[in-house]
């Protein structure tokens, strides 16, 4: 493991302006993986950006984190049926061309 891959919990907390507890809330609820690196609490860099969405929904929506729970996997299961489209495209395109 590299130290680059993880990112600490408290560098997110100063960057986000966010209590630390609030990392041990998403995390009871199971919206983001912490592990610890380097005897400190750190995500993943692959994580970042689903962690910056759910800071965003959090924030700007003021949903509480039962309904971020709800939302970021609906989410999730947009991006992965978008995924899915693309990848049948490309199959019927193949079809077309010949």
């Amino acid at each position: 493991m590299e130290e680059q891959e993880y990112i600490p919990v408290v560098q997110l907390c100063k960057l986000y302006e966010l209590e630390i507890t609030f990392f041990d809330e998403i995390q009871e609820v199971g919206l983001i993986e912490v592990t610890t690196y380097n005897e400190q609490l750190c995500i993943s860099q692959e994580r970042l950006s689903d962690f910056d969405r759910l800071i965003r929904i959090h924030r700007d929506l003021h949903i509480n984190l039962e309904g971020i729970d709800v939302v970021f996997n609906l989410l999730k299961k947009v991006d992965r049926l978008n995924n899915e489209l693309t990848a049948v495209k490309n199959k019927l395109r193949l079809y077309e061309e010949n």
